[in-house]
């Protein structure tokens, strides 16, 4: 399939049937009808591949996925898998995107895929003197760092450069080396966190000091994504909601009560596109939200401008430390069908997708917060799940009482069951 053949715009996706978005789905991405068993309860992570994943298994958790249309990033449409239990997400970023792509969609970029490893060092006598030491051993430090890795070398990856920190704790100032790696198109931590153990004992050495921890960091700060995008006045209700997205911003800016909620309506977008891949959510999320707080005090993650047409300007740059080549990418059936769809060849494509989705995250959840509040879309999809929980168990009993519910705006299970009673005693 070419890049020209797919068209992520697609109405009345809701009204659709599960086949027929398959089949749209299978028209518009690389996917095939066959590739969706890796998606099916009853064909998708067997029990056996889970046991192999991480210890103790005794089953699965199954989380829906789905995927956001009308994405479009660098002029390429995409559709996007989704995976999360939460209701409106994908809804809101297809909305998002929809209003993005009559500006011409989402605009990305990235800086190379570079990781840190530390090293830390306790009981180091002269701690300026060794730092100095450290630097003097640069080119034998990093030539041991990359002897165990030499695929990754001859990739084009490997150790960059080294830095040396002094970090003040209670008790003494410890010496920490930090090698900088590029990782190519792995999330990276086992390669870095072998590298950091394998020259641990010589750093000692040098900075006359014990070696205690060696290990990645996760403040990935010299691997970020980018997105920006523009937001037409007009379909988002007009300039008066831009001044009000613009001001909601602004406090999510100044205070940290808000801006936790606001990071959190990015992350909704971002840890369902990284999680549907396979990759590191805790990895992901403790990055970017210690690059919320890099300036002292924690702070809103996207920024929001009016232009001088009045439209909305959006954008976001954040850490994004994602692989195609590791890890439950390369093991989960699931994950990699999720690749395949996105039609990604690298890490750094896959980084800039989903930076480019937290954004539209986040610009659909301020205009519903700028506009008719949160709770009336919320609570009419999540009114779904609670009329299923009180019993509802075909199609019509399930609309009939979410409906119900929403329009009493009594979204609660003991009405769900009181309605659900009605539904049933009116249809004997």
């Amino acid at each position: 399939m070419t890049d020209d053949m797919v068209n992520s715009r697609i109405p009345g996706l809701k009204d659709l049937t599960l086949d027929e978005r398959r089949e749209i789905v299978a028209t518009n991405s690389p996917l095939s009808a066959d590739d969706f068993a890796a998606w099916d309860p009853a064909t998708a992570l067997t029990l056996e591949q889970a046991d192999h994943m991480i210890e103790n298994v005794v089953g699965v958790l199954p989380i829906p996925i789905g995927f956001a249309a009308n994405f479009t990033i660098n002029g390429r449409d995409v559709l996007v898998p989704m995976a999360t239990e939460e209701p409106s997400v994908v809804a809101a970023a297809s909305n998002a995107a929809r209003i993005a792509r009559a500006s011409g969609g989402f605009t990305t970029s990235s800086s190379a895929p570079i990781m840190r490893a530390q090293v830390q060092v306790v009981d180091v006598a002269d701690p300026q003197a060794a730092r100095l030491r450290l630097f003097e051993a640069r080119d034998e430090l990093i030539a041991a760092a990359n002897a165990q890795d030499p695929m990754l070398v001859s990739l084009g990856g490997g150790v960059r450069d080294i830095d040396v920190q002094l970090v003040e704790a209670a008790n003494q100032t410890y010496v920490v080396l930090h090698l900088i790696v590029d990782v190519r198109d792995a999330m990276g931590a086992n390669a870095v966190n072998t590298m950091a153990e394998a020259i641990a004992a010589r750093v000692g050495e040098l900075a006359q000091g014990r070696p205690v921890l060696r290990i990645l960091s996760n403040k990935a700060d010299l691997r970020v994504a980018r997105a920006r995008a523009v937001f037409s006045a007009e379909q988002l209700g007009g300039e008066e909601i831009v001044d009000d997205i613009v001001h909601a911003a602004a406090l999510a800016n100044a205070d940290p009560y808000r801006a936790a909620t606001h990071n959190k309506g990015a992350t909704n977008g971002i840890v369902a596109v990284v999680l549907a891949t396979g990759n590191d959510t805790r990895a992901v999320e403790a990055g970017i939200h210690s690059h919320a707080v890099r300036e002292g005090r924690y702070t809103a993650l996207t920024r929001f401008e009016k232009d001088a047409g009045g439209d909305l300007v959006a954008s976001l740059e954040i850490p994004m430390a994602v692989g195609l080549v590791g890890g439950a990418t390369k093991v989960h059936p699931g994950a990699q069908k999720a690749v395949k769809m996105l039609d990604v060849s690298t890490a750094s494509e896959l980084a800039e997708v989903i930076v480019a989705v937290g954004l539209a995250q986040n610009v659909a959840g301020l205009r519903v917060l700028a506009t008719e509040g949160v709770q009336r879309g919320h609570m009419s999809l999540h009114a779904r799940n609670v009329a299923v929980a009180a019993g509802a168990s075909t199609p019509e009993e399930i609309t009939a009482v979410a409906e119900k519910m929403v329009s009493e705006k009594a979204v609660r299970a003991e009405r769900a069951a009181e309605i659900l009673e009605e539904v049933r005693g009116d249809g004997k």
